[in-house]
């Protein structure tokens, strides 16, 4: 079908816009326009970066959280904006606190970032929890950008969608990297607020070109196969399961993860995150795990993620069967 030369359109073909309405209402019970309401995107990625150039003049304020997506981070600098960090804190079930943003000028904030199911704490938000996001947003003049990139990975109930709290003021971006695998296709969407939409779309056209249509059939095909996203979701959390019970057992933190596929485990007591990732690195346990406060900026002098690691969910089941039994064997080197 797609043997002819030709550039694909630029937001996205008319069936792969569709079929992101059609799963959206299924999913979400959110009916979109899929002529005014949604975009295509080369994956989320360019669309999350390239986003702030469409609503940012020097020096606007783009509300982030920390830990979070770098691209949120360097597409505001990349826009001439000033990112304004809140911290995820497990006190503060890994949400906005927004009475202590409120104690900083935010005058010139354009942009709400939020990120649930969240990476890399694996919070879930309710609708409830969004709800409060969008009315503090709202009530300010401030766009929510949204990234549900995990939207489908959870494991204790279906996860939200902003868009079930309002169109207005909303824009979503989704992959199908996370919820298909399709990493290497580069295929996404954003979706929401006509305004906003439309906006996206005139700075597509002047970025980069569209997605491929041949990858955009393979994007309408998974967008209607729900069988491949409910066995990756049983995969996902029997490695997390297992390596929850395994902190248990050895008396460390375990990690109340609800979705994503990360474990954000706090290191053992009196030991920092960067010396518990490198005991992890000892040749008997040979276990990689990222210290969270160097995937973290400061809020003012807090560092949200030190004394927290990252841990991936991406392994195959038996390559974590592997590190479980490294860990169980030889627990004594984790001590501090």
């Amino acid at each position: 079908r797609h043997a002819t030369a030709g550039y694909p359109s630029y937001v996205g073909s008319r069936a792969f816009r569709e079929a992101i309405a059609k799963w959206f209402e299924g999913r979400f019970g959110v009916k979109l326009d899929p002529d005014t309401e949604v975009s295509s995107s080369v994956g989320s990625k360019e669309a999350v970066f390239n986003f702030p150039e469409a609503v940012l003049n020097p020096g606007d304020q783009v509300i982030i959280p920390s830990p979070g997506y770098p691209p949120y981070s360097t597409g505001t600098l990349f826009a001439e904006g000033q990112a304004i960090y809140y911290p995820l804190l497990e006190s503060g079930n890994f949400l906005p606190d927004f009475s202590a943003l409120e104690r900083q000028d935010l005058s010139r904030a354009k942009v709400l970032w939020v990120n649930y199911p969240n990476s890399p704490t694996g919070k879930v938000a309710t609708l409830a929890e969004l709800e409060t996001m969008y009315r503090w947003a709202n009530s300010r003049g401030i766009l929510v950008c949204s990234d549900e990139a995990y939207s489908e990975l959870w494991y204790d109930g279906p996860a939200p969608s902003m868009l079930e709290v309002a169109k207005s003021g909303v824009l979503v971006f989704q992959s199908l990297s996370k919820r298909s695998a399709m990493t290497n296709y580069r295929v996404g969407f954003v979706c929401g607020d006509a305004g906003a939409v439309a906006l996206f779309k005139r700075l597509k056209t002047n970025i980069d070109s569209g997605t491929p249509d041949f990858v955009q059939d393979a994007a309408v095909a998974a967008l209607g196969d729900e069988a491949h996203v409910v066995e990756a979701r049983a995969a996902y959390g029997a490695k997390r399961d297992l390596l929850v019970k395994t902190f248990g057992e050895l008396g460390l933190h375990q990690p109340d993860t609800r979705g994503a596929i990360y474990l954000w485990q706090r290191a053992p007591e009196g030991m920092d995150d960067v010396e518990y990732a490198k005991r992890l690195l000892h040749p008997e346990l040979a276990i990689a795990v990222v210290p969270g406060s160097w995937i973290s900026k400061p809020c003012g002098e807090l560092n949200p993620g030190r004394g927290m690691v990252r841990w991936s969910l991406t392994p195959a089941l038996e390559t974590v069967g592997v590190a479980v039994e490294r860990l169980k064997r030889h627990a004594g080197l984790l001590r501090a």
